[in-house]
């Protein structure tokens, strides 16, 4: 009877050399995760359904497989479940006062700092951030603020972003001098202005991913995207076809006076930058201009890594450097160049995950 031998591996201590990570990386096997050789181009992993785990399959061959993986059979299986809700958590659909999103509430007696999750102009209903962070203690509401099922163009006021505040405000769980907003791409406009202009909203702080102060500051978001459309033709393709938007919005414009005004924002403000986006660059130094001039340099806080890329999501999503999008309200589709490259972009993922919690939780 031949001898079985038992192989151990522990990616804490043991060291890839080679493959879609190198080096020892605890979580390098799920954010260097690739679409199957041959896939259709564009692909991005995304976790829709929030209530359901994602199920990662971990196989072991005998040599070294790049493709074909459905016709071997491996040497060891193991299945992991990465779940985006904590034990405990409650879902609740929201739709009020033409607010439409998800609320997601930590178990326990609470009270519990707020979050107004806002994602950027690819539309639809994106949920996992929020769920995570009612995992760590948040309340959180994720808006839907683009529908994308439908062909009429968007014609949401800013009134809506003022209302779905509320609505995470005087839910009974959530400490009312305490709410956030979190905003990523277009969401990060969204937070700024938000910030700076209205009268009923009041961030506790603002967290901001890869975004501009720079659109023209209109009420109705139809507007902006009519701007945004007058500059689509000056967008370029690179080599492969993807489209870059980066030269669209670096640098800023000296003599632009359309731009959010910075100085405006009285709360703490975080920044995180990827260096390397291609998209929908943050001009951090004339953010930091205008504060300074406003005497608000002390709230901005500026978090910048080398080599990451626009779609800076939770820690070890899996890393994507284009993919398809669809621009509203249109609908063209076309290949997006986010940027980033995998290692650096995934730190810049893990780094910044800590919310910053100190600053909901710390007294007044």
């Amino acid at each position: 009877m031949p001898k079985q031998m038992l192989f151990l591996v522990a990616v804490t201590e043991d060291a890839s050399v080679g493959g879609t990570y190198e080096g020892t990386e605890p979580m390098g096997l799920l954010w260097s995760m690739q679409p199957v050789p041959g896939s259709r181009t564009g692909l991005r992993l995304r976790k829709m359904n929030v209530l359901t785990p994602m199920v990662v399959h971990i196989s072991v061959f005998s040599g070294h497989v790049t493709e074909g993986f459905s016709k071997q059979s491996p040497l060891a299986t193991v299945v992991i479940e990465r779940w985006y809700l904590a034990p405990g958590v409650r879902r609740i659909d929201i739709r009020e006062d033409g607010v439409k999103g998800t609320l997601f509430i930590p178990p326990g007696p609470g009270p519990f700092p707020g979050v107004l999750d806002l994602w950027g102009g690819g539309g639809g209903l994106v949920e996992y951030r929020s769920g995570l962070l009612a995992s760590h203690g948040f309340v959180s509401m994720a808006l839907e603020y683009f529908i994308v099922d439908t062909n009429r163009p968007p014609t949401l006021h800013f009134k809506i972003f003022e209302e779905a505040f509320r609505i995470v405000q005087e839910h009974p769980l959530v400490m009312k001098d305490k709410v956030a907003l979190y905003g990523l791409s277009f969401g990060t406009y969204v937070t700024l202005r938000l910030a700076a202009y209205s009268k009923s909203v009041s961030p506790r702080c603002c967290v901001c991913i890869n975004g501009s102060h720079d659109p023209p500051v209109h009420n109705l978001l139809y507007k902006l995207f009519v701007h945004v459309m007058h500059t689509q033709n000056e967008t370029r393709s690179d080599q492969e076809g993807q489209v870059v938007r980066r030269d669209l919005i670096l640098p800023i414009p000296i003599e632009s006076k359309e731009t959010v005004d910075m100085g405006r924002i009285e709360c703490p403000l975080m920044m995180v930058i990827g260096d390397d986006d291609q998209n929908w660059s943050t001009s951090a130094e004339d953010m930091t201009q205008m504060m300074r001039a406003a005497g608000s340099e002390h709230l901005l806080t500026i978090l910048r890594y080398p080599g990451a890329g626009h779609l800076i999501e939770p820690p070890y999503t899996p890393h994507t450097r284009a993919s398809i999008f669809v621009m509203p309200p249109k609908r063209d589709k076309m290949i997006m160049l986010w940027g980033g490259s995998p290692k650096p972009h995934a730190d810049a993922q893990e780094d910044p995950w800590v919310f910053p919690a100190t600053t909901l939780l710390e007294p007044q």
